[in-house]
């Protein structure tokens, strides 16, 4: 686990730009295909009802011809049409040629399917049944057909081609549509913040949703700025306010230790003064850096900055049985000031020192990191999962002294300094703190 954790990759969302352009074609897509729908349920009820029409009026044009001149086959005034015409005395005759012709009552029919030849055919029959005479009407709908699939093959090019309209035309309106908005958002990605207040966005843009939307992006930023502002004089102020006491302490603990004929308990109790007035100064400095967002210039010896850790608990442990011990590289430096260094290992160290009961507390300097590796319980998983979130207290804790913000501090260094902090399980109990450093 890292001191700013992985992070998560945010789930995939389509861009609004892609939301408008796909909402343009389905559109498109939706309203060709039902206009498409429409207009061939339209030519198919029109033209079916027209045949019937010319069908019905033919055959009853048909049938009187027939009724004048029984002797002869009346003509058809229409080409695609055929009629029959069969008196009584031939209808065993129609029963025996054309089956389904003689099993039809009056009315309109539709037949389609393969002649002998495997040629299809489709055409449109109208019968008339009388006692005396029964009277077909074929009606040829092989030109209505192929006028049909003609039409059909329009109508879905239609859709593709308007389609791909409403794709361009989806495309060109979201990018009138969202320039204002990716203008305003390359105006917040281009400010980065800084000593200067932010340049106001609202007087670039026109006044509507955007321009509105760039307002209230002004009046937070100048409550933002302002709270910003009062957050960095407070700590200024505490910070001055700090310092001047803690500098009567340096003096006055300096005053007297150069007394040579100092108690030995009163010497300790001195240079524990001391250690501790150091350790507030440097709490002080890296706080301050933190509030200002900003890195503070020097450079530390890493194990010389754990030494001075290491005397600090020392002199803390009373008859504790663990032993401090300091291993590794003593040349590596690294740049940064020595209060946030100290800070940053001092908080490692002294979980470590806390939760170990005995054994040994081992500072462990390597080229670029350094390990401090404890005897102490270990780690759970859950305090592995929420170790560096401020406020959290390990399972471990108990009635200790410590409101759970040490180890959140460390992580925010981190993130100022480019540093990377793991916590694991040692290989058989304790915990593995490892500070990594960023590469000079």
């Amino acid at each position: 686990m890292t001191g700013k954790g992985e992070r998560r990759r945010a789930p995939y969302r389509r861009r609004l730009r892609s939301r408008i352009i796909v909402s343009f074609v389905l559109l498109g897509f939706c309203l060709t295909t039902l206009f498409a729908f429409a207009t061939n349920w339209a030519r198919a009820r029109v033209e079916n009802q027209l045949v019937e029409d010319v069908m019905n009026r033919n055959i009853d044009e048909f049938a009187r011809r027939f009724y004048e001149s029984p002797g002869r086959n009346p003509a058809v005034p229409v080409q695609q049409i055929r009629a029959f015409a069969y008196p009584s005395d031939k209808f065993d005759r129609v029963r025996e040629e054309r089956p389904e012709w003689a099993a039809f009552a009056t009315g309109n029919y539709k037949l389609s399917g393969v002649d002998e030849h495997n040629e299809p055919f489709s055409y449109k029959l109208a019968v008339r049944k009388a006692p005396d005479a029964w009277f077909f009407l074929a009606y040829d709908m092989t030109e209505s057909i192929r006028g049909e699939e003609q039409l059909k093959r329009a109508l879905f090019f239609s859709v593709l081609v308007f389609s791909a309209l409403s794709l361009v035309l989806g495309w060109w309106s979201a990018s009138k549509v969202m320039k204002p908005v990716s203008d305003l958002a390359a105006r917040l990605r281009a400010y980065r913040g800084g000593t200067s207040e932010p340049e106001p966005l609202a007087p670039r843009f026109p006044d509507d949703e955007v321009g509105q939307l760039a307002q209230a992006l002004d009046d937070y930023s100048s409550r933002l700025t302002e709270v910003v502002q009062r957050d960095r004089e407070f700590n200024a102020d505490v910070s001055h306010e700090l310092r001047t006491p803690l500098a009567v302490i340096r003096g006055a603990t300096e005053l007297l230790l150069t007394r040579p004929d100092l108690d030995p308990k009163v010497l300790q109790r001195l240079q524990r003064i001391q250690r501790a007035e150091q350790q507030c100064t440097d709490l002080i400095g890296a706080l301050l850096l933190l509030s200002r967002n900003e890195r503070g210039q020097g450079s530390s010896n890493v194990a010389r900055v754990s030494e001075q850790l290491l005397d600090s608990h020392r002199a803390q442990l009373g008859g504790k049985p663990l032993e401090l011990i300091l291993e590794g590289n003593h040349d590596l430096v690294i740049d940064a000031p020595e209060s946030a260094l100290s800070v940053a290992l001092g908080n490692l160290i002294g979980n470590a020192v806390k939760y170990s009961k005995e054994g040994a507390v081992r500072v462990r300097v390597g080229n670029n990191a350094v390990e401090v590796i404890d005897s102490g319980p270990g780690l759970s998983e859950e305090d592995a999962a929420k170790l560096f979130q401020r406020g959290y207290r390990g399972t471990h804790a108990g009635h200790s002294q410590g409101g759970g913000i040490g180890l959140s501090i460390v992580s925010r260094l981190c993130d100022l300094y480019g540093w990377q902090v793991n916590v694991r399980p040692g290989a058989g109990r304790g915990v593995i703190a490892t500070l990594t450093f960023s590469p000079a």
